[in-house]
């Protein structure tokens, strides 16, 4: 039977994502933003179940916007100063009022303090 398990886990193992593959590709507003598999942090692929995750743009370090001056944003990314809603320590820009969903956890912030400029903000 634990052979049976073993051969049972080898393939579970084998159709686990590998780091680097391509996930989705989402194309909104005119912008492709292309999801592959990875890991946020290096401690997670050291974990004893480690597996790669689907790893979204960090708009927060590297902010991008619609040709509009519309920033993105990810639903699960910390809120920031203008968020409205109810708050917590979970919140995230999901949870806010200015948050508009796209595809996948992928949306845009319509928060008018948040637009680029033509002045570059």
């Amino acid at each position: 039977m634990s052979a049976l398990f073993g051969l049972d886990a080898e393939k579970e193992k084998t159709n686990a994502p590998r780091e680097g593959e391509l996930f989705k590709e989402i194309r909104i507003y005119g912008k492709i933003f292309e999801i592959k598999y990875g890991f946020y942090e290096e401690k997670d692929r050291y974990a004893k179940y480690a597996e790669p995750v689907e790893i979204y743009p960090n708009f927060i370090e590297n902010p991008q916007f619609t040709d509009e001056g519309v920033p993105f944003a990810t639903a699960m990314q910390i809120p920031c100063e203008h968020f409205e809603g109810k708050i917590d320590e979970n919140s995230v820009c999901d949870n806010c009022k200015y948050y508009r969903q796209c595809e996948h956890l992928l949306g845009i912030c319509e928060c008018p303090a948040n637009r680029k400029t033509e002045k570059g903000k």
